[in-house]
């Protein structure tokens, strides 16, 4: 049976998580004898489940082909025993998830749980938290690499030449090969556990490495032209690493967002699936959440009779599964009505996977957001009976139970009728929020265009803009995309690049308006130390030494310069500044 899914990050798993419910614990002593009960009305208004608008009823007839003759007149027998239970609806639950199941799945399946349960196996877990660097054999790239392997955390390089990579990265370095202004090349599963990205992919621009005295680097474009590597394959590289970095803001799985609801389909899964009688419904009222925007409501009556306990809800397949590796937990809207709830996920599609659950409390008559983190999701033991286990128990994502993951009684549990206003389901980042993607931009983007500028105290780049394809320009613009996507990002400016040591005393400001140089080795060091920074976040700041362009920078290796703490030039910065507000403004006298 296809689940809906998600895929979550370690510790829990590393495979597709399904927002799936498990049987409560009444179910794991619940004997074969309380399967089969007479129909019951539903105590709803509606039946849970409508097909063409009016209500569909099954009737299941035992095959004594398939069945033991034991087991067959077991379940007969259980029939003349128990009243009250709705058949109908028994099969209706299972039909609205994926249809009935094959007689010799079913066999199978009541062969393996009455030999004894399976011991769980551990997953194999996928390795997370890499740091992706791309334009990685250039002169700040290799220094990234270089760094980022000393300091022991994980890297993988997107190179567009393998044999010239390993030449200068080293023999054992993980690579992948692609190229971001051909988006065909990069391919999803590049992408899989990188969490973080420094990009330092930049247009060619005459010989790669050095400065001559009279700056002639600036003289041509080599390779591919600015508005295909800065604009384009910003674009590209974006798209591909927008689900594995996640967005400052969550993305949202059910709810209103932006003037839209995004719905899903829900079904019902209650203790009919072990012989009880409790029923709920999804619905979605219009008018009914906050400020009179949609919502969602579960609601039913919860009852105990046989055995039971509990009323859960789930949503039908995803087309596409959510990949939530790159978030923390999530995130439900909701008004409380004082109970005790629970959340499930099971780690995979399998029919008998281990299933995860957090249980949370609600605040009657209050609107609340309530954040599940996937750290405190519990595991709980795989369901015993024959029913209420996969393939047949479909996924959920609510319960109201009489139990609590361990068995223990749910404290708030009261028989009768519920509801629970649900306006929104997302997934978020954990505060504090560092960057995701660190760009490795430049100085003077902003200032071709400026009304009032003297281009002949700028720098070559400025001056020649037009003539290198308007590679500054095109630089800008990749920054736009970034500062849109919604990804947590700093980008850094560096003035002139040189190849002088790290270690000179630093200058940061904002509103692109500084020359000068800075070295290759503390650019690297500052994106590396942006990535684990709250104040380096959303960012666009420049750099530059103190050291003044015409004076080389010396380090004596002896009495090296102490490390610099990079929170205290960060912590100096301010949103919402980078140079193109003084686009805009009237031109000055030049």
């Amino acid at each position: 049976m296809e689940c809906a899914s998600l895929k979550l990050p370690p510790p829990l798993s590393s495979s597709i998580f399904n927002l799936q419910g498990s049987s409560s614990p009444v179910g794991r002593n619940l004997c074969t004898k309380s399967l089969h009960h007479k129909f019951l009305s539903s105590p709803l208004p509606k039946p849970f489940l409508q097909l063409n608008h009016r209500p569909k009823y099954f009737l299941y007839q035992p095959n004594s082909a398939s069945l033991s003759p034991r087991l067959y007149r077991g379940l007969i027998s259980a029939q003349a025993q128990n009243q009250g239970w709705d058949l109908g609806r028994f099969l209706k639950t299972f039909y609205f998830f994926n249809g009935l199941p094959s007689p010799a799945k079913f066999l199978e399946f009541v062969i393996e749980k009455l030999s004894g349960p399976s011991p769980s196996k551990p997953e194999k877990m996928e390795t997370s938290g890499i740091v992706l660097v791309t334009g990685a054999t250039g002169g700040v790239g290799r220094r990234v690499v270089d760094i980022l392997r000393k300091k022991g955390l994980p890297v993988r390089v997107l190179v567009r030449n393998e044999e010239k990579a390993r030449k200068i990265l080293g023999p054992d370095i993980d690579l992948v090969l692609g190229d971001v202004t051909k988006e065909s090349t990069l391919v999803p599963e590049y992408f899989k556990g990188v969490r973080k990205v420094i990009n330092v992919v930049s247009v060619i621009i005459g010989p790669k490495e050095g400065d001559t005295p009279d700056r002639a680097k600036y003289s041509q474009i080599k390779g591919d032209p600015p508005e295909k590597v800065e604009y384009i394959g910003m674009k590209n590289l974006l798209n591909a690493v927008k689900k594995s970095v996640g967005l400052r803001n969550g993305t949202l799985i059910f709810g209103f967002e932006d003037g839209n609801f995004k719905e899903l389909a829900w079904g019902a899964l209650d203790d009919v699936v072990m012989g009880g009688v409790s029923e709920s419904t999804f619905q979605i009222d219009q008018t009914g959440g906050e400020n009179g925007r949609p919502t969602g409501i579960f609601k039913g009556v919860v009852s105990t009779t046989n055995n039971g306990g509990f009323t859960s809800i789930r949503t039908k397949n995803f087309t596409v599964p959510e990949d939530l590796s790159a978030y923390d937990g999530l995130e439900l809207r909701l008004k409380g009505d004082g109970r005790r709830y629970k959340f499930m996920i099971r780690t995979s599609s399998d029919w008998d996977a281990l299933a995860y659950t957090v249980g949370f409390d609600t605040v009657k008559d209050q609107w609340q957001s309530v954040r599940l983190p996937f750290s405190s999701l519990r595991p709980i033991f795989r369901a015993q009976t024959v029913f209420g286990a996969p393939p047949f128990d479909p996924a959920n994502v609510l319960m109201f139970s009489k139990f609590e993951y361990d068995g223990k009684l749910n404290p708030t549990f009261v028989e009768g009728a519920f509801q629970l206003p649900v306006s929104s389901i997302r997934a978020y980042i954990k505060d504090p929020i560092t960057p995701r993607f660190v760009h490795v931009s430049s100085a003077g983007v902003t200032r071709p265009d400026r009304p009032g500028i003297d281009l002949s105290k700028q720098p070559p780049a400025v001056r020649l803009n037009k003539e290198l394809g308007f590679v500054l320009t095109f630089k800008l613009k990749g920054e736009d995309l970034i500062r849109e996507s919604g990804i947590p990002h700093a980008i850094v400016r560096p003035c002139a690049l040189t190849e002088e040591p790290a270690g000179a005393d630093l200058i940061f400001d904002q509103g692109d308006n500084i020359t000068g140089k800075v070295s290759r080795e503390e650019i690297a060091l500052i994106c590396i130390a942006a990535l684990e920074s709250p104040y380096a976040l959303d960012k666009t700041f420049e750099v530059k030494s103190v050291i003044p362009f015409n004076e080389p920078f010396t380090v004596d290796l002896e009495n090296p310069p102490p490390e610099k703490d990079y929170n205290i030039y960060f912590k100096n910065l301010k949103g919402g500044i980078t140079g193109k507000e003084l686009l805009q403004q009237s031109p000055l006298p030049v």
